[in-house]
């Protein structure tokens, strides 16, 4: 019986050792993207501690292009098209815009309908606008931001290719794993909007990197717990900035702060990739 019960045994053995090994991620490829450019004339809004009064900065308004293998995946859409070429002003904002994302994916022979999935940090208007212009792709998006979409009419119409035109939305709750493998994630990061995400992107000759959306907006922000009056939730805020400073940690990940200057940099200049 025990020769037998040990027979057995080194028959599950041999069975196991010749399962075959799980499939490699496939290749991953990371480009910056330029989606604009943001003069802000007065940061004071960008605090609810009048930490920058009177101080002025201009910001970038970067996307990003990830390809998992064969698919893509758009993070942000920046400022609309029709800004191309020339400038415009709204409040405390002077914006700009030098060329589109369909010209910017031209130069690396990426069509639009090849493009997957469009991910959006979060619904406002310098991270959506031009969405619209890959209407085949599956929209990723937190459940609440696109609750809120919704019921703004103008907001909607910059979606509607999957507000009215039937186009696949996955609403997003909490993280997401956007390829399946852990390669790309989207990070429940609430607080500047209720659904707001951030993006881990693991690649294989670098670091992990983490697109921050609006979770901060500039490196002072880091340093001295800066909250914009306009976020929707501070303690979710403050509690999101905790969560991906820990993740940075854990991962020796590099954050790379969406509107920062100094930080988008640190990535290759399109047309090169981070790989």
């Amino acid at each position: 019986m025990l020769k037998r019960a040990i027979a057995m045994g080194l028959g599950w053995l041999a069975l196991a050792g010749m399962q075959a090994p799980p499939p490699p991620r496939a290749e991953l490829s990371l480009w910056r993207l330029d989606c604009g450019e943001i003069h802000v004339g007065n940061l004071d809004m960008f605090s609810d501690a009048y930490l920058y009064e009177g101080q002025a900065k201009t910001l970038t308004d970067s996307c990003y292009l990830i390809r998992h293998g064969d698919r893509y995946l758009l993070w942000d859409t920046g400022l609309p098209a029709a800004l191309a070429g020339r400038s415009a002003s709204e409040g405390p904002f002077r914006m700009s815009l030098r060329a589109t994302i369909r010209d910017q994916l031209a130069r690396i022979n990426v069509r639009p309908e090849q493009v997957t999935f469009v991910g959006i940090s979060h619904y406002h208007d310098d991270h959506i606008g031009q969405a619209a212009e890959f209407p085949r792709a599956t929209l990723l998006i937190g459940g609440p931001d696109w609750d809120a979409i919704r019921g703004r009419a103008e907001s909607a119409a910059q979606f509607r290719p999957w507000s009215e035109g039937g186009g696949t939305v996955q609403a997003v709750a909490g993280d997401h794993d956007v390829f399946g493998d852990g390669s790309v994630v989207m990070l429940s990061t609430p607080g500047h909007t209720p659904g707001h995400h951030s993006l881990l992107v693991r690649l294989r000759g670098r670091a992990p990197v983490v697109l921050s959306g609006d979770l901060f907006h500039f490196t002072e922000q880091l340093s001295n717990g800066g909250v914009p009056s306009f976020n929707t939730n501070r303690a979710d805020t403050l509690a999101s900035a905790a969560r991906v400073l820990a993740i940075l940690d854990s991962l020796e990940a590099e954050l790379i702060i969406q509107h920062e200057p100094a930080d988008i940099t640190r990535l290759p200049a399109f047309p090169q990739a981070a790989r």
